[in-house]
């Protein structure tokens, strides 16, 4: 006989995945995507509203999930790919290479990234998200030679990828794309370039 709770399990994933494509397509489309309820995804998801609750507990919860969706690919590289986003790369390459990766996933999720960080009475840095790229970036930024604070100097570049400032420059100040990635990595590698690796050692 089938397995009830196994059954279950299948059928709350399904629902799961039913209910993140249809944020993910709701999120894509609205011109106000603060506005979506979870009346709204529950009905494009074909699911009860009581559904939604239990699997993610409410928006933020529900944004959260839909964030960490789209973000899987860029953890994947960053976790075990290749140059520039991969462990084996040299740590005055690495900096620039994870902010550019940061602030293109915002430019390109910039509704979602928007809604997320203003969701909820809770700060930013609290967040789970926030937590692990400032980890990651601090133990990077801890391999360069002569860098004396590398908990502050993560916070300070990840400031500039934050999701109200990136709506700020390319919402209502047109910075272009490619201009804005620019003008971060130009940040970034003054940042690594002033502990040069090579001073080590010199005569």
């Amino acid at each position: 006989m089938p397995d009830p709770e196994r059954r279950t399990r299948k059928d709350a994933a399904r629902n799961r995945q039913a209910v993140l494509e249809a944020a993910d397509a709701l999120f894509a489309r609205s011109e106000s995507p603060e506005d979506l309820t979870m009346a709204d995804i529950a009905a494009a998801a074909g699911v009860g509203k009581g559904t939604l609750f239990r699997a993610f507990g409410d928006r933020a919860g529900l944004l959260r999930a839909l964030y960490e969706a789209r973000l899987e690919p860029v953890r994947e590289a960053v976790e075990s790919g290749p140059s520039p986003l991969g462990p084996t790369t040299p740590p005055q390459e690495r900096v620039p290479a994870l902010l550019d990766a940061v602030l293109c996933f915002k430019l390109d999720n910039r509704r979602l990234a928007l809604a997320l960080e203003e969701s909820g009475s809770s700060s930013l840095y609290q967040a789970e998200h926030y937590a692990r790229w400032h980890d990651l970036l601090r133990s990077v930024l801890e391999q360069v030679p002569g860098l004396t604070d590398p908990d502050f100097t993560a916070h300070a570049l990840l400031a500039a990828t934050r999701a109200d400032l990136v709506e700020r420059l390319t919402g209502q100040e047109g910075v272009p794309r490619e201009r804005l990635r620019a003008q971060l990595a130009s940040y970034a590698g003054r940042v690594v370039a002033s502990h040069p690796a090579s001073s080590a050692g010199q005569d």
